[in-house]
């Protein structure tokens, strides 16, 4: 059998020159492994003289390598369609409409469901590609194949169509070939533990739109703009950044609003191909590069012991329902990979028009090949999945008990190391915090722990006890024998609601600009505007508003559990009111980087904070025992006492423990009075002969809420109202 450098696999008369004459540029290095091995194996059939279809020379190819591959001389093709009964290869000139070869499958091409054939003679750079696929039509089985459709290839590495923001393309959905020749170096990274991570949720283009000095003046809104600001994200000292949707997407996706009016998509939840980053994230267009730009991005936020995250959106696609357009799934297996109804339309537990059928074998195994081509080749730490209870839906929408996909996607040996987050809820009404199947593995935002804080820190009644529970990492939810303590994704705020400065600022939801007659987003959003709605110069609501803001950063920060907060409410970023941004590619969702200058005091509070959690590890899990205190205790107005009651607005929680770092017993306590009046309050007891004493550390009362000598204090202080203090034995 011929060797890899025996140029007679690949059709070879020569070293240099293949039969139709095309050089050989593409080095052993750049061809895959997998595929590699396959070259090893490829046995005597491929041997004989090529076809010929439409003037090129083919062969059968490489059924077990997905998309459009580089080989030496050529480019191997590999599409699966289950009940696709003709499939042809649409050949296009760089931007061009229509194609200028159709290659017809031989019909021995095709093993099973799959067909593959490598087109000889191809070079990357000069064409565009996709498919177009015949097969039966019958609207109520689902079967809606069209053969002059133009569809896009769901395993492109590279999507043209919509390369440049703003930009509207009238050009179908084309793939491109790609090769890595990117050099990661030799570092190896050690994957942070979950209670080691403060997440900092962004929107690649909202983070550095806005004009702002750190970042040039071509890099605004791209990869590259992120990558200038990584030193403003470890100096507040975050850990770990969750990336909204990068995969490719078109912000001009014909939404329409209230008035018949188009709307821009500018969140990016409605995924056009999901193994392609997104074109219009970056400065310069990347044609042939497999994401070098997005690489560059990750492997300094790696250097800089940034981990990063992706918000990745398998619930529903791009396509929509039936009057949706067709471009990738619809028309290669469109009752496959949808959840359809008895009478062919679509079920619609995303809210967006479709959903796709996450536990049907074929759809299980292209998600899981989703992820770990992202981990694999672009060092991806962790995902957080958007509507997470659809991957567990059957294929009628039934919930499951032991879903498949969730379960495969636990125990893949992969994604082995790699966070896994959902979003434990859906559209369709499915509720599952505290409850989304985990096998040990899956994380959850915790939305109860968004709710319940919220409440409870602008004053409701009978929220204490669920307070308590939540700043312990809600063991009420997650049980410690089980979950351990990285179950929960602590947030109070996100990209969907409202951000930390209007949840203070306005008791109602203001989305007029969003043109829907202010019926879209949330209506409950357990805000209060502290007396007047929006923006005032009154100096006692915006005293305040300041206070409130230093509570929710402690108490998020001060809590068991992983805590995350969206861009900007470190520095008091405000949205005026809009608590469902997804459309606004303006002043309303891009950072305001003047607000940062103005409000200067809360993000050096949140760095502050994030750096006390750092330092201070029982906080954030458990170790040997100290002081013989319980590892973890809550408390009210007196030690130990959790009798709590509707009128209660006080809690504490005390975590106790040997520090690994320094060898010594540390406790921290952490007293948060969401009573409008000052409360005397008692501190947990030190045993006698400890030498500890109680210090405090912070007090949100106070303008300046942190201690620089950290006074000591007696075991009875009084809190202020609408406050939180922080406490540390030393």
């Amino acid at each position: 059998m011929p060797g890899l450098t025996d140029n007679r696999l690949y059709g070879f008369e020569s070293e240099d020159k293949c039969k139709d004459g095309a050089s050989d540029d593409i080095s052993e290095g750049e061809i895959d492994n997998s595929m590699r091995k396959q070259m090893i194996k490829y046995d005597s059939i491929h041997m004989k003289p090529y076809d010929v279809v439409a003037g090129f020379n083919v062969r059968p190819g490489f059924y077990e390598i997905n998309g459009a591959t580089a080989i030496p001389t050529g480019v191997n093709f590999t599409v699966s369609t289950n009940q696709g009964v003709s499939v042809s290869l649409l050949l296009f000139k760089r931007t061009g409409k229509t194609p200028y070869a159709v290659l017809k499958f031989p019909d021995n091409y095709r093993v099973g469901k799959v067909w593959s054939m490598i087109v000889f003679g191809l070079e990357i750079e000069d064409f565009e590609y996709a498919y177009s696929i015949d097969g039966p039509y019958d609207f109520k089985e689902g079967l809606v194949f069209d053969k002059e459709k133009i569809l896009l290839d769901p395993y492109a590495k590279a999507v043209t169509g919509q390369s440049i923001w703003g930009i509207k393309n009238d050009m179908v959905y084309k793939g491109r070939v790609v090769k890595d020749n990117f050099d990661w170096g030799k570092s190896k990274r050690k994957p942070l533990p979950m209670e080691d991570l403060i997440i900092y949720e962004m929107h690649v283009r909202g983070f550095t739109m806005a004009q702002t000095t750190d970042v040039g003046d071509k890099n605004h809104g791209t990869f590259e703009g992120v990558m200038e600001k990584i030193p403003y994200l470890k100096s507040l000292g975050i850990t770990a950044v969750e990336f909204m949707p990068i995969f490719e997407f078109d912000e001009y996706l014909g939404h329409r609003d209230f008035y018949g009016r188009e709307l821009i998509d500018y969140w990016g939840y409605n995924t056009v191909c999901f193994f392609a980053p997104n074109t219009s994230y970056t400065s310069t267009v990347e044609y042939n590069r497999e994401g070098n730009t997005l690489k560059k991005l990750i492997k300094e936020l790696h250097n800089n012991g940034i981990e990063v995250i992706l918000d990745v959106v398998f619930n529903h696609t791009a396509e929509g329902n039936e009057q949706g357009p067709t471009f990738s799934f619809k028309g290669i297996d469109n009752n496959i990979f949808y959840m359809l109804t008895p009478d062919g339309y679509y079920y619609n537990f995303s809210g967006c028009g479709n959903t796709l059928n996450c536990n049907h074998p074929i759809v299980q195994q292209f998600i899981r090949n989703c992820l770990r081509y992202w981990v694999i080749n672009f060092h991806i730490d962790g995902f957080r999945f958007d509507l997470a209870t659809i991957l567990g839906r059957n294929e009628d929408g039934s919930p499951m008990q032991n879903p498949p996909l969730l379960q495969s996607l636990a125990f893949d040996p992969i994604l082995g190391n790699t966070k896994l987050i959902a979003e434990a809820w859906d559209a369709g009404g499915l509720y599952q915090v505290g409850s989304f199947p985990s096998w040990n593995r899956w994380a959850e935002w915790n939305g109860r722990y968004r709710d319940d804080m919220r409440s409870f820190l602008k004053g409701d009644t009978g929220k204490a006890y669920a307070a308590a529970q939540r700043i312990m990492g809600s063991p009420d939810l997650y049980d410690p024998k089980y979950r351990g303590h990285n179950a929960s994704v602590n947030f109070l705020n996100c990209h969907d609601g409202f951000t930390l400065h209007d949840m203070y600022t306005y008791s109602e939801k203001h989305n007029e600009e969003n043109n829907w007659g202010n019926t879209d987003g949330a209506n409950d959003n357990l805000s209060w505007n502290c007396g007047i709605e929006g923006e005032t110069t009154d100096l006692g609501i915006k005293t305040l508003r300041r206070r409130m803001f230093r509570n929710a950063a402690a108490t998020l920060l001060m809590s068991r559990g992983t805590p995350m907060f969206y861009m900007g409410d470190e520095f008091g970023n405000s949205q005026g009111g809009n608590n469902n941004s997804y459309c606004q590619d303006n002043y309303i969702s891009w950072l305001n980087w003047d607000d940062y200058k103005r409000n200067k005091p809360l993000y050096e509070f949140f760095q502050f904070m994030i750096g006390f959690r750092k330092k201070h590890m029982c906080i954030r899990t458990k170790y040997d025992p100290a002081f013989g205190f319980p590892e973890m205790s809550m408390h009210g107005i007196r030690p130990f006492d959790v009798n709590f009651v509707a009128d209660d607005h006080y809690v504490g929680v005390m975590f106790a423990g040997m520090n690994p770092k320094t060898n010594k017993e540390e406790a921290v306590y952490v007293a948060v009075n969401s009573y409008w009046d000052d409360l005397n309050i008692t501190l947990p007891k030190l045993p006698d002969g400890s030498n500890a004493v109680w210090h405090k550390v912070i007090d949100t009362y106070l303008e300046n809420p942190v201690m620089k000598n950290l006074p000591e204090v007696h075991n009875t202080i009084r809190i202020g109202n609408r406050s939180v203090m922080v406490f540390l034995t030393e």
